[in-house]
């Protein structure tokens, strides 16, 4: 593990000189502090202990497991597993955990090989349930943020490849409104499994993968239409239900994929994020039970980030105490989904300063 001081210099650096090809989470949001403001010595070591648990819990195949469905191989789970070492500088060729990230691209990879139809990048094709299509949501996520990264020509090809395969499912996926479900077929739709589609296709556009500005339309149609008159959260389905904190964070950032950065949904949609601003309380939102809020604050997180200004000063500094806070035995952390699941999302949130990732370049 690098010592505190010398991986804060070395993070200090990269983020200066702009960081590798295509890194930079969000590069062009307004930053209020630096790193070594915002990413203090407690958390410097909560996210080591967390990156180190992460990279221990990898099956012998590069997959990463949750809890949820018996416990096996999840493709989305081994996506964000992989993105919370991407977000401390670790890539193939590079840094402490690089040989983690590549084994997890080399599974990610061979799953859309052998799944029907090619490039369903999933653990099982055969998955029927809710997970099937943010499994393939989080993975092309993933292929597309470590495209920039890899210096080594073959590898950058073969992971362009199977994103190109991903992103063509994904876009025969979207239904006629305008979203998309569980499955990989155009007969549904729901505000989260769109919002996870979105963030993929922004990143491969930042890859340098063609979108049809068509398809984008559409999403924003729908996460629009599902924006809530009375208190401008989102709805789960469009006509569908009240606002809730995980998915309205969420829609937000679906918002910004698209580059919509301002107008009356996004005020109204940061107005009602605000009203759940962390303070500490372990129960959950206020109006749900807690049970997604990794998912939630994960969302959040990144808006807050794009937003910049005040929404990020107040936010980061909130959701950092909450986090540590949470840690569970073993300074880990841990949800329904298992504890890869929730220490992958907390570490992506704690490193967002580092400005590593490119999910939302403006």
């Amino acid at each position: 593990m690098l010592e505190v001081s010398s991986r804060r210099a070395f993070l200090r650096a990269t983020a200066l000189a702009g960081g590798a090809t295509g890194l930079g989470l969000l590069a062009q949001a307004p930053i209020v502090r630096s790193p070594d403001d915002l990413i203090t010595p407690d958390t410097e070591t909560a996210i080591a202990r967390g990156l180190d648990f992460i990279a221990s819990a990898q099956a012998a195949d590069g997959s990463f497991a949750g809890e949820r469905g018996g416990g096996g191989a999840n493709a989305g789970i081994t996506a964000l597993a992989a993105l919370a070492l991407l977000s401390g500088g670790h890539h193939p060729g590079k840094g402490k955990y690089g040989k983690i990230v590549a084994r997890a691209a080399d599974y990610i990879i061979g799953r859309g090989k052998a799944n029907t139809p090619a490039g369903y990048l999933c653990a099982d094709a055969r998955v029927d349930g809710h997970s099937a299509m943010y499994q393939h949501g989080f993975a092309a996520l993933f292929l597309a943020e470590l495209h920039g990264t890899l210096p080594d020509e073959a590898r950058r090809t073969k992971v362009r490849s199977m994103l190109e395969r991903g992103i063509a499912l994904t876009v025969k996926a979207q239904n006629d409104k305008g979203g998309w479900r569980y499955q990989p077929q155009p007969h549904d739709a729901d505000v989260s499994v769109t919002v996870a589609h979105l963030m993929a296709l922004r990143a491969a556009k930042n890859a340098g993968i063609a979108i049809d500005k068509a398809v984008v339309d559409k999403a924003v149609e729908y996460i629009k239409a599902c924006q809530v008159k009375s208190d401008g959260g989102f709805s789960y389905m469009r006509d569908s239900g009240g606002s809730l904190f995980p998915r309205s964070a969420a829609s937000i950032v679906g918002l910004f994929c698209a580059g919509i950065y301002e107008g009356t949904e996004i005020e109204r949609g940061l107005k009602y994020l605000m009203n759940y601003l962390p303070r500490g309380q372990r129960s959950g939102f206020g109006d749900i039970r807690g049970e997604h809020y990794y998912y939630g604050h994960y969302y959040a997180a990144l808006a807050m980030w794009t937003a910049g200004g005040n929404y990020w000063s107040q936010w980061f500094p909130a959701i950092r105490a909450d986090l540590l806070q949470r840690r569970d035995t073993g300074s880990v952390w841990s949800d329904q989904f298992g504890p890869v699941y929730a220490t992958a999302m907390a570490c992506i949130i704690l490193q967002l300063p580092n400005n590593y990732l490119p999910i939302m370049q403006k």
